[in-house]
């Protein structure tokens, strides 16, 4: 049974083009059924719209009177979705929406989590602390989303490792091209039902 997904976004989206574009490739039973945004003139908009994909744009600028989840979750509750992924989005997913969606809501960060994790740790800032640190390595991880930052169970992370002269701006195209590889992966084992739960812990089927 095919698969709905919606896929919330703030800027470029290159993992949400990565997804459908892959969706599409890999005749995965899925389908991206929203584009749920805070920034109407971002390219993931852009995107959504060229390829047919409704879009729901949510912000207080456009509901300061009612900016509530409530109105976010009634809108997402038309589509009777299986899955939320997040791709750069740069709001925090509320606790009502967490608990309507337990163990359906996914993230990609830029790092090994736990480390370069939590609040003011995205994008840029991560690869600029991991060069500023001179790591060896870096990565990406994809997880489950609960009520804090960057601190939900871990379904995938695979590590890269790094030169020393390498500058944040190139550790970032590394690390991004990490990110659409292990993002699909983890898209596809989600909608073809190989993810199992124990205490807690997301267990791939072999």
């Amino acid at each position: 049974m095919k698969k709905a997904i919606v896929v919330f976004a703030s800027g470029t989206g290159s993992n949400f083009k990565n997804i459908v574009e892959k969706i599409k490739i890999h005749n995965l039973d899925a389908e991206v059924v929203l584009l749920v945004s805070n920034n109407s003139n971002c390219n993931a908009v852009t995107f959504a719209k060229k390829n047919n994909i409704k879009t729901f744009i949510y912000n207080s600028k456009k509901y300061p009177n009612d900016f509530n989840q409530d109105i976010l979750l009634k809108k997402i509750k038309q589509y009777e979705i299986d899955l939320i992924i997040l791709a750069g989005y740069m709001k925090k997913i509320s606790k009502n929406l967490i608990k309507n969606y337990k163990n359906k809501i996914l993230n990609i960060h830029p790092s090994l989590l736990p480390k370069y994790g939590g609040k003011g740790f995205y994008g840029m800032k991560v690869h600029e602390a991991v060069y500023a640190n001179k790591d060896k390595k870096t990565g990406a991880t994809v997880h489950f989303v609960d009520e804090d930052y960057d601190t939900g169970p871990i379904l995938i992370q695979k590590e890269i490792n790094l030169k020393l002269d390498e500058k944040p701006s190139k550790i970032s195209d590394k690390v991004l091209e990490l990110e659409h590889e292990i993002y699909f992966k983890s898209v596809r084992l989600f909608c073809e039902d190989k993810i199992l739960w124990k205490n807690n812990k997301p267990l791939i089927k072999e």
